[in-house]
C-alpha cells in the first residue's frame, strides 16, 4: 500500500466517520511502514492509539484490505520523542494472538466485547430542541433509554436529512452508558454492520460475527437503507435481528424513509421492521426552527461574549432556512465565526451578506397562486371571493391570512403582493401581515391553522 492509497483511504474514511472523528483521531495517523503483513502508523500519544484502535481499527484495516489484501495487523505506534509505551495493535480474524511487551493483545473480530461507534458529545437529550414535528420520536427515545421493559421492538426512526434521528440514537446511547454500564449497548452504521459481515465471511469467522451480534442487550443500527440491495447482508441483519427480539433485547433501527418505502429490502425485513413503533420526525416548522437557533445562539454567546444579536435576525433565519437542521444550525455557526473575526455585532444586514449563498439556495420555490389555493382549501372559500372586494370577516380573516404567508414564504414585494389581491394598495398588506403576527400569538387557534398552511406549502 502506497502513501497515495493511504491518502485515499483517509478520504473514505473522512466520509464515513465525520469530519469532527476525522481530525481528532484519523488525522494524526502517520504511515510509517509496511512489512509483511503489517502496515505501522505513528501516534502522538498512547492515549490516540488505543482510542483509534478500539473505535476505528477494524475499519481501518478493512479499509486498507481493499487496496493491500495481504495485510492482515495494523500496528499504532508512538512518536520516538514520545516518553510513552507503544501499545497498540488491531489484527485480522485469521491472525492469532502475539504476546509482545511493546504491545497489548491483539484485537481480535472473536474478542468478547464488540465495540460500538464512536458517539458524538453533541447528541444529548439535553441538547435536543423538542417541537411538535419530533415530539413523538423524543418521547419514544427516551422511554427506550430509561432501559426498562422493553415496550415497542423495534423503535424505527425515520425523516429527510438534518431532522436530528442520529441525534436520537446517539442520546440513547449515552442514557444507557450512563444509567447501566454494565449493559451492552452497540451503536453502528448500516456500512458498518456490512462490512464486520464481510470481514467475518471472508475469514470464516461466521459462527464468532453470530455469537457477538447476538449477545448485546440494546442493538442500534443507523441508515438501514444503505443494506438494502446486498442480500446476504440482508439475510444475516435479518436473522440478527430475530435472535434479538426472541431473547427481548431492545432494537433501535433509523432510515431516510418509513420500511414500506425503501426499495430493494427483502419484504420480511419490512415487515418485521413495522412490528414495532414507527416514528416520523417530521420537517421542521418555524417555532421548532427558531428553538434551536436559540438554543445554539444561547452556546455561542458564551464562546463569543463581545458579540451581540440583533432583534429579528434568528426569527429572519427560522423564516428563510427551512431545509434542514444541519444546514440551519451551519448558518449560524458561520454568522459568528463572521463576525468575530471581522469585529462587527451581528445584523440583519450582516447576514444578509454573510449568508447570501445559503439564503438563495433556501430560497422558497413557493408562488403567490399556491398560498392563495391552500388557504382557500383550508377555510373552505372560493378563491374569487379571497381576491375579491368583499370585506366581511369570513373573507377578510384568510385574506390576510394568505398575505401574512406571502410574505413569509416568498421574495415578493408587497406591492406585488397587494396586486394579486385584487389590485390592493401595499399598505393594506402590510396591515394584514401585522395583523396576523398579533394575532397568531393570541389566538391558539389562528396560530394551529397557519402552522398546518406552512406545514403545507413547505413540504
Amino acid at each position: 500500500m502506497t502513501s497515495d492509497q493511504w491518502g485515499q483511504i483517509k478520504q473514505d474514511l473522512l466520509k464515513t466517520i465525520g469530519k469532527n472523528n476525522f481530525t481528532n483521531w484519523i488525522e494524526p495517523l502517520e504511515l510509517t511502514a509496511i512489512n509483511d503483513d503489517v502496515v505501522t502508523f505513528k501516534v502522538p500519544t498512547t492515549f490516540q492509539g488505543n482510542y483509534v484502535s478500539r473505535n476505528f481499527g477494524e475499519l481501518i484495516l478493512f479499509k486498507v484490505n481493499g487496496y493491500a489484501p495481504s495485510i492482515r495487523r495494523i500496528d499504532f505506534q508512538v512518536a520516538a520523542n514520545s516518553s510513552q509505551k507503544p501499545q497498540a495493535t488491531v489484527t485480522n480474524a485469521s491472525e492469532t494472538k502475539k504476546d509482545t511487551p511493546s504491545a497489548a493483545p491483539a484485537r481480535r473480530l472473536t474478542d468478547d466485547v464488540l465495540s460500538s461507534a464512536p458517539l458524538d458529545e453533541r447528541f444529548t437529550f439535553d441538547r435536543f430542541v423538542v417541537g411538535k414535528p419530533n415530539e413523538l420520536a423524543h418521547a419514544a427515545a427516551k422511554r427506550v433509554a430509561e432501559g426498562g421493559p422493553v415496550t415497542f421492538n423495534p423503535l424505527f426512526l425515520y425523516g429527510g436529512v438534518g431532522l436530528g434521528k442520529t441525534h436520537l440514537m446517539h442520546a440513547i446511547a449515552w442514557e444507557l452508558q450512563a444509567a447501566q454500564p454494565e449493559l451492552n449497548v452497540l451503536y453502528l452504521s448500516a456500512e458498518q454492520f456490512m462490512y464486520r459481515f464481510v470481514q467475518a465471511l471472508r475469514d470464516r469467522r461466521m459462527m464468532d460475527f453470530k455469537e457477538l451480534f447476538r449477545s448485546v442487550d440494546v442493538l442500534m443500527v443507523d441508515d438501514v437503507q444503505f443494506i438494502a440491495g446486498k442480500d446476504s447482508t440482508q439475510e444475516e441483519f435479518f436473522h440478527t435481528f430475530n435472535a434479538l427480539v426472541d431473547q427481548n433485547k431492545q432494537i433501535v433501527i433509523s432510515a431516510d424513509r418509513a420500511p414500506g418505502e425503501i426499495q430493494n429490502l427483502e419484504e420480511r425485513i419490512k415487515s418485521r421492521l413495522q412490528c414495532g413503533l414507527v416514528v416520523d420526525l417530521h420537517p421542521t416548522d418555524y417555532e421548532l426552527r427558531l428553538g434551536i437557533l436559540q438554543s445554539k445562539a444561547d452556546r455561542f454567546a458564551e464562546q463569543y461574549p463581545s458579540l451581540e444579536m440583533a432583534d429579528g435576525v434568528l426569527e429572519f433565519l427560522a423564516h428563510r432556512i427551512s431545509t434542514n437542521v444541519r444546514v440551519l444550525e451551519g448558518a449560524l455557526t458561520r454568522l459568528y465565526a463572521f463576525a468575530s473575526l471581522v469585529g462587527h455585532q451581528i445584523t440583519m444586514e450582516l447576514a444578509q451578506d454573510c449568508l447570501a449563498d445559503i439564503l438563495r439556495a433556501s430560497e422558497r420555490k413557493v408562488s403567490i397562486e399556491e398560498i392563495q389555493r391552500h388557504v382557500s382549501e383550508h377555510f373552505n372559500i372560493r378563491l374569487s371571493d379571497m381576491v375579491g372586494p368583499k370585506r366581511v370577516r369570513t373573507f377578510a380573516r384568510p385574506r390576510q391570512i394568505a398575505m401574512f404567508l406571502c410574505k413569509q414564504l416568498t421574495s415578493r414585494s408587497l406591492p406585488e403582493i397587494g396586486r394579486r389581491f385584487g389590485g390592493r394598495d401595499h399598505t393594506t398588506v402590510m396591515h394584514g401581515v401585522r395583523r396576523i403576527e398579533e394575532l397568531s400569538a393570541q389566538d391558539g387557534q389562528l396560530a394551529e391553522d397557519l402552522r398546518i398552511l406552512r406545514r403545507a406549502l413547505e413540504g
